[in-house]
């Protein structure tokens, strides 16, 4: 609304008007807007969710501490989704696609993950929605946004023309001449709708979906929008279920996800400038730098947020929360093409998941052969497993519980190595 308001008063000289044009300035004040809507906001609303006696069930699994969390207010996810939505709408070009793309996923997740909790809470059925309807729903919102992808004349990429390299002096630390190759890369005038996305370890960074496609010709073209559009869908899916099963501990999924967000708005910027994105030979995407706002907005409302879910929680955020970040970060790496690097970058979410799909899968296993079903880990998702104590697993440590504070602390470590990794690999090639 500021950013609307200060261009419908481009005609008159108000002092400071020109800061509303500068990317960088309306990101800072995207983030502290949310933050401050978390701070002040979420403490009225923790206590209405006090009042209303909305509570956590707690099921004793034997964890340290775990009784201890009964009762204390969930949904605080709505926290989460209010600050974003305020900071977004204060400060973002809302005539921007990816910026409505990224408002339609965030009130569809959060819509799902409240019906989630409303079935939990006020129907008193721990299971909430079924796995079969919130898969069913996450892949109508994939297929949705695939086809905007895909329809949307807005949504274009301007590919590289033409790379060379050129030989210059400079004077290294130690005072010496020396010669360095620098490479340039060129874009065309002309943007295109594209197929294509970033990978590391090859020299133009890109790959293109079409090279999946067995056809050629028209149904080539057919072919590799579908397999576009079904990749979409899987990003979406997997990224929401995983931020949804990594939150298991007090701060664990907020932390992790703020540093993700950070990462994905970084890029985002970088994609959306031309200058920069020549100099690190990625593609240039024109208008994501909008989604850099958009992520400093979602960085800004869950570091508020951890200032309620950092341990001891005074409120956790329920699937309302942990569907909707997830979501969310699932939809912006795939509009600023980076989605093939989210392995790397969420990785802790990919070892959450995995955890319980191997435990599942090894579990049913071991019962139909030998009768019994034995585990892999003491209890999944992953980050219980380091709570438990005297569970018999394949894999037997810690020989101790580890403290959940500590569990999270070193999750978060983990997260920013994976973040830094997933940056260095824009110059390897």
């Amino acid at each position: 609304m500021l950013y609307h308001l200060f261009e419908a008063l481009k005609q008159y000289d108000i002092p400071g008007q020109g800061l509303m044009t500068y990317l960088s300035f309306r990101a800072m004040l995207a983030f502290t807007i949310s933050m401050l809507t978390t701070l002040f906001a979420g403490k009225k609303i923790i206590q209405f969710l006090q009042k209303k006696q909305i509570g956590e069930t707690i099921r004793d699994l034997g964890l340290e501490g775990q009784m201890s969390k009964k009762g204390t207010p969930t949904m605080g996810g709505v926290i989460i989704i209010l600050s974003i939505l305020v900071g977004v709408l204060m400060t973002c070009n809302l005539t921007n696609i990816y910026v409505r793309i990224l408002l339609m996923t965030t009130i569809w997740c959060g819509a799902l993950g409240f019906a989630d909790d409303y079935i939990k809470v006020f129907k008193h059925n721990k299971e909430g929605l079924s796995e079969k309807g919130k898969l069913a729903s996450q892949l109508l919102l994939g297929l949705g946004i695939g086809l905007i992808v895909c329809f949307n004349p807005n949504i274009v990429v301007r590919e590289d023309v033409q790379t060379t390299a050129e030989v210059t002096q400079s004077r290294d630390s130690l005072n010496v001449d020396s010669e360095l190759l620098v490479e340039n890369v060129w874009h065309k005038e002309d943007v295109v709708k594209s197929t294509k996305t970033t990978i590391p370890f090859v020299k133009s960074h890109e790959f293109d979906y079409k090279w999946l496609s067995p056809f050629k010709g028209t149904w080539g073209w057919y072919c590799k929008w579908a397999i576009y559009v079904l990749m979409i869908v899987l990003v979406i899916m997997a990224c929401s279920n995983g931020a949804n099963l990594t939150d298991g501990l007090d701060g664990l999924s907020a932390g992790t996800s703020a540093i993700v967000g950070v990462v994905i708005g970084i890029l985002a910027w970088l994609g959306g400038n031309l200058v920069d994105s020549s100099y690190l030979n990625i593609m240039y995407i024109p208008g994501t730098g909008e989604v850099a706002i958009f992520m400093s907005a979602f960085v800004g409302s869950l570091i508020g947020f951890l200032w309620y879910n950092s341990f001891p929680a005074q409120v956790f955020m329920g699937d309302t929360g942990s569907l909707t970040i997830g979501g969310i970060i699932g939809v912006s790496a795939i509009l600023i093409r980076k989605e093939l690097l989210l392995p790397i970058l969420c990785g802790i979410f990919l070892v959450e998941s995995a955890s319980v799909l191997i435990q599942r899968f090894y579990f049913k296993y071991t019962k139909k052969k030998y009768g019994e079903g034995k585990r892999v880990f003491k209890m999944t998702p992953i980050h219980h497993h380091f709570q438990k104590e005297g569970i018999p697993a394949l894999i037997k440590g810690p020989a101790r519980a580890i403290p959940e504070s500590k569990i999270v602390a070193r999750f978060w470590l983990i997260g920013l190595i994976l973040a830094v990794a997933t940056l260095a690999l824009l110059k390897i090639r």
